[in-house]
């Protein structure tokens, strides 16, 4: 049985969420506060509490900002890569790209359908199992980049990268397919899945975290206009 982690502050909805996920075949640990939620994840990493498999995160939270939640899942060793949902009634558009770059996964803006949100949850499990499925035995390299799926680390001239579950997977993508354009649509659907409900600005936003932490060899990602991306030129030197 699936375990969710749920940071909502309205009872209401997250009385309604947690019947409807219960129902669905879901666990939930459902909290209103942040520091309540972190202070969970904090126990869980040390084992003095139930592992969790995903979150639902609400950003409007009335004693933190649900982004300092979302950062101190993604500075935990245990839940960096957890796969991360932000609900958000926020209609501005910086609060859900600063979410994404900040490592989350996906986003659903409020009112949302209960089947939608069950779906896009779903679809977020089954691709963290996926991934983890592909990456036994396989090593990955161009340049100076290269992923280890099996011990699901990845470096830069052999310094070891401190990438979210989403940019580990975007680089390994990137490196499976060296010198071939991407194009957004590719990627979302290779990355993020079939079922991914998103926009394109998503993968915008996730290259331009992962190229910050590649620091020079950002280089070798480059930028299609109008296309999507390309690991490496046609003729250049690489892997």
């Amino acid at each position: 049985m699936p375990s969710l982690l749920m940071v909502e502050d309205d009872a209401e909805i997250r009385l309604g969420l947690e019947q409807h996920l219960k129902r669905e075949g879901f666990s939930l640990h459902a909290f209103s506060q942040g520091r309540d939620a972190v202070r969970f994840l904090l126990q869980s990493s040390a084992g003095l509490a139930p592992r969790v498999d995903a979150a639902l995160l609400d950003l409007s939270l009335p004693d933190m900002d649900g982004l300092d939640v979302l950062r101190a899942i993604r500075g935990d060793a245990t839940y960096r890569a957890l796969p991360v949902m932000l609900v958000t009634a926020r209609t501005e558009e910086i609060d859900r790209v600063l979410g994404l770059e900040l490592g989350a996964d996906d986003y659903i803006p409020k009112p949302f359908g209960l089947r939608e949100l069950v779906a896009r949850v779903r679809a977020l499990l089954r691709r963290a199992a996926f991934m983890e499925d592909q990456a036994k035995g396989q090593l990955l390299a161009f340049g100076p980049l290269s992923v280890d799926l099996d011990r699901h680390a990845a470096r830069v001239e052999g310094e070891l990268l401190d990438l979210t579950r989403r940019e580990f997977e975007l680089l390994a993508y990137f490196l499976r397919n060296p010198r071939r354009v991407l194009t957004r649509e590719k990627i979302l659907q290779q990355v993020w899945g079939m079922e991914f409900l998103g926009e394109s600005r998503t993968i915008d936003a996730h290259v331009r975290r992962l190229r910050a932490k590649l620091g020079n060899a950002s280089r070798h990602i480059e930028t299609i206009v109008g296309v999507g991306y390309r690991l490496g030129s046609v003729d250049g030197p690489g892997g």
